[in-house]
């Protein structure tokens, strides 16, 4: 069974800087797509980036230009900088994996912009 565990997030005002991880661990496998979703309250969760095995990144229109996911295939490990953020960035956020064919969260990680 593959884990995901996020970690970094927290307050930042707004303009600032984040960055949140999320490490894969378990049994062997490969992981093929990694990366973030995010829930605002009262809103549905959406897809922020994802990048795939051989580096090709695609992101929300909202973020575009603002935050860059990355992985390091060796630690399992996904990455998002989060730069220029803005309070409507505000949310919880999920780090996802494909795993072979099946698909993986982790248990979400909080990241609040105060204006």
């Amino acid at each position: 069974q593959v884990q995901l565990v996020e970690s970094g997030g927290g307050l930042v005002q707004a303009g600032g800087s984040l960055i949140v991880s999320c490490a894969a661990s378990g049994s062997t496998f490969t992981i093929n797509a990694f990366g973030w979703y995010r829930q605002a309250p009262g809103k549905q969760r959406e897809l922020v980036a994802i990048i795939s095995r051989d580096d090709n990144a695609n992101y929300a229109g909202a973020v575009k230009g603002r935050f860059t996911i990355s992985r390091d295939n060796a630690k399992n490990t996904v990455y998002l900088q989060m730069n220029s953020l803005k309070p409507e960035d505000t949310a919880v956020y999920y780090c996802y994996a494909v795993v072979g064919i099946l698909s993986r969260w982790g248990q979400g990680i909080q990241v609040t912009v105060s204006s």
